[in-house]
């Protein structure tokens, strides 16, 4: 039975590969509170301590399907227009695993008197490193696969860049957070491609007690489809965000967002997807924690854009 589901899994593998790398990069649904796993620029952005973790289980049902966890954290530097940021990643598919471990350093430059708009200039730089679980290397059937034992196993470094604007009620940014490539003596495996991406978002008050957020995320990687998530969310009272997610020719979802204390917020994203796997799988789940500490004290009078 378990020789079965490893045959399984690698078919799977061998699916998901050939439609384009489509899993080479982690997806996010709540990609609006976890931007500075691919951007940079974001570090520091808020001006306090902000610490993320995620985890997301991408259609479930589906065995060998990508299990992804994130590790985010950033803050400004007082007294400077420095931030600084770490995240760590940990993605795997089948009998894969990705592991991503990132520091960050991004500049701010004041564009008008008011405090309202900003660019901001990010550099990325870590490590990647590429296992196979153990399960499947110490199996007599697949020990001695030259696929296996020519995979690149060691810690690759990278670097990546990104730019993000803000305005009075708007931000969007670009960045490519990892720009280096790498290509083992295998194929099919560690195989990695330079992936762009554009994010965005606006904050429309309607009352008092009520507000609108649009937000957006484009991903291009050369040789994957063009993959596209809009989002739009309410916030209520400041203390509850409920919305809906839609990812072109793949998913829509629910999002729901509430503060348990101050500083501290619960997020859960649901996606059913609308692809060809839909009759293979029970849609994806994505829960999220995040702490926001008031260190260092924010010096921007600016408008909360919520990202």
């Amino acid at each position: 039975m378990r020789r079965t589901k490893n045959i399984l899994s690698i078919l799977l593998l061998l699916i998901v590969v050939c439609t384009g790398y489509a899993q080479q990069v982690p997806q996010f649904s709540q990609y609006m509170y976890n931007t500075i796993s691919i951007n940079p620029a974001y570090a520091g952005s808020r001006e306090v301590m902000v610490i993320n973790l995620l985890n997301r289980n991408q259609w479930l049902g589906v065995d060998g399907a990508p299990v992804t966890q994130t590790f985010s954290g950033h803050t400004s530097i007082p007294g400077s227009n420095v931030g600084l940021g770490l995240s760590v990643i940990n993605d795997k598919l089948g009998f894969e695993r990705t592991t991503y471990l990132s520091t960050d350093v991004s500049y701010k430059i004041d564009l008008d008197p008011y405090d309202e708009y900003k660019l901001t200039f990010g550099l990325k730089a870590g490590f990647r490193k590429y296992s196979i679980d153990p399960e499947l290397l110490n199996d007599p059937l697949y020990n001695n696969d030259p696929f296996l034992s020519n995979a690149d196993y060691k810690w690759d470094p990278n670097i990546g860049v990104g730019l993000y604007f803000r305005g009075e009620s708007f931000y969007l940014g670009l960045s490519a957070p990892r720009i280096l490539t790498y290509q083992g003596n295998s194929e099919y495996f560690s195989l990695d491609r330079v992936t762009y991406f554009a994010n965005g978002g606006y904050v429309m008050d309607l009352n008092k007690n009520l507000l609108f957020k649009p937000a957006f995320i484009i991903k291009y990687t050369n040789g994957a489809p063009l993959s596209f998530d809009f989002s739009a969310m309410f916030l209520i009272n400041q203390n509850f965000w409920l919305g809906a997610s839609y990812r072109l020719q793949d998913s829509f979802g629910a999002l729901v967002n509430f503060k348990v204390a101050k500083g501290i917020s619960i997020g859960y994203a649901y996606d059913y997807v609308t692809s060809g796997l839909n009759t293979a799988t029970f849609g994806s789940h994505e829960i999220m924690l995040n702490f926001e500490f008031l260190f260092p004290k924010p010096r921007c009078v600016c408008k909360d854009l919520y990202n």
